[in-house]
């Protein structure tokens, strides 16, 4: 596994079957996206991206960071703890959505700032990649407030784009 804070590309080198790249939180459907993602990889002989991007202000499990014209606010933290804190969770993620995945496919995990949508369709836009995304079906506050990531990634992505939700009870 290759972790790396993220470049300034958003681009790494890619496997022989192009790159799975898929956007990472612990969410029920962040978690199915994932085992998605590894078992697609797997058919593919690809190597897997999974990416958490990171913003001040963004919620813990996705979203979008909208500006509605007020002030900045200013939030105090230390250094890369941001950055560290999402390279964290995506290796939590790793270890309880797929365990074995680390054992027979390349992983790279990135965990640059920005807004998820923009972040994910920019890492996924080579022409052997394919973008995975979770989503929680029917309408929710949090989706209202903050967008929805899948249908940023399904508009403008110019890859193909899985979106996956989850099965109940897992």
């Amino acid at each position: 596994m290759t972790a790396m804070a993220g470049n300034p590309s958003g681009r790494s080198s890619a496997a022989a079957g192009g790159r799975v790249v898929v956007g990472i939180d612990d969410s029920p459907a962040g978690l199915a996206a994932l085992r998605w993602a590894v078992g697609f990889a797997r058919s593919r002989g690809a190597r897997l991206v999974a990416v958490r991007a990171w913003a001040l202000g963004l919620p813990r499990h996705g979203g979008l960071r909208r500006s509605r014209g007020r002030s900045p606010v200013v939030i105090t933290f230390r250094g890369a703890e941001p950055r560290y804190a999402a390279m964290s969770l995506t290796k939590r993620a790793l270890r309880e959505a797929a365990p074995d995945a680390l054992g027979d496919i390349d992983v790279t995990i990135e965990a640059p700032e920005g807004n998820p949508g923009p972040v994910l369709t920019r890492i996924a836009s080579g022409d052997d990649d394919v973008l995975v995304v979770g989503t929680t079906p029917g309408p929710s506050l949090k989706r209202t407030v903050h967008g929805s990531v899948s249908a940023y990634c399904a508009a403008h992505a110019h890859c193909p784009v899985t979106v996956v939700t989850p099965r109940p009870g897992r």
